[in-house]
């Protein structure tokens, strides 16, 4: 199956260049690769003159095209016909050299499958579970695996709050187990969402979906938007041998504030996306975790040694939530 890689980025030219050499290490080598640069300098385009790479087309977009949605698009227009299937990848991830050909592969197991997300291989300890081990409040459970389970998901448990869904699924009141819960078991899992920087999709998804511009500039929860809308129409998958490291480079983030108010806003828009009338009891669940989760935020400025970055994620986290009393945003479908 012929692919295309697009690799959208911004202001990263070190982590990208590591990006780069892993694909040239890759058992199964993209047919084209599109660099959609979105920099406001011309330090990443200046990496093209000192390093070659097979099949490299790059391009470095004006102001009305950048953001990353904006920049997928972009890509995604500039993709040959004969492209069968369009692969996404953050900047600042590094690829196992089966990556690809692990990817590919799903889609000759699964022809029905309309996106393959692949695994991230470096961000959380899972360790098999032993015959003896029994579940505590403080463990994740799935699939033979567990894991450690986070501060904020321990008291979500406690406040009976914890999503009811399996990993890679919505729950009617949102707030699910992200695809980052699915253990590194080598199976291929079906999911309702991926990741968007390890993601990929056949072509012709492209012509009924684009990415929403909605989310501007990071983008934040933008993958979940496109995939929960494209798995209504089709099937969704994750290989976990499909494995690549994460390495979160922190130039191009926002500031915490504009963060915090991105958690609230783009989170109620996700949630309406898949849910555009939730029950009384998912609305009250919703609100209650928002309001949980800012409070832990509150708690962070006098348990962390950053505390102004915890200072203002709390307070954009409440004007994003106090902010949808006054304006909601207008789902785009």
């Amino acid at each position: 199956m012929k692919f295309t890689l697009i690799i959208c980025t911004y202001m990263r030219p070190k982590p990208l260049l590591q990006l780069l050499q892993s694909v040239e290490k890759q058992t199964l080598y993209p047919d084209c690769i599109l660099i959609v640069d979105g920099s406001r300098d011309e330090q990443t385009k200046a990496l093209f003159d000192q390093y070659s790479f097979r099949n490299l087309q790059y391009f470095l977009v004006s102001e009305n095209d950048r953001g990353l949605t904006k920049q997928r698009n972009y890509g995604v227009k500039r993709v040959d016909e004969s492209t069968e299937i369009v692969c996404f990848l953050d900047d600042d991830t590094v690829l196992e050299v089966t990556y690809f050909e692990e990817l590919i592969s799903t889609y000759h197991k699964y022809p029905e499958a309309l996106g393959v997300g692949g695994y991230i291989n470096n961000e959380v300890n899972w360790t098999k579970v032993e015959d003896h081990d029994k579940p505590t409040i403080k463990e994740f459970f799935f699939d033979g695996w567990k894991r450690k389970d986070g501060t904020r998901f321990v008291l979500r448990k406690r406040l009976g709050l914890d999503s009811d869904q399996s990993p890679g699924f919505l729950p009617e009141f949102s707030n699910g187990r992200s695809i980052g819960f699915l253990p590194p078991s080598g199976k291929i899992y079906e999911v309702e969402q991926l990741m968007g920087g390890v993601s990929s999709f056949k072509k012709t998804v492209f012509n009924e979906f684009n990415f929403s511009t909605f989310f501007e500039g990071y983008g934040l929860y933008e993958d979940a938007d496109f995939t929960l809308r494209v798995s209504k129409v089709g099937k969704l998958y994750i290989n976990t041998k499909a494995q690549l490291g994460h390495y979160h480079n922190h130039s191009g983030r926002p500031n915490q504030y504009q963060y915090g108010k991105m958690v609230v806003r783009n989170g109620w828009y996700v949630w309406r996306v898949k849910f555009p009338k939730p029950s009384i009891k998912a609305r009250l669940k919703w609100n209650a975790i928002v309001l949980l989760l800012t409070v832990v935020r509150f708690s962070n400025i006098f348990t962390t040694s950053k505390r102004n970055e915890a200072a203002t994620e709390f307070l954009g986290r409440m004007v994003g939530w106090f902010g949808l009393l006054i304006r909601k945003p207008k789902i785009q479908i």
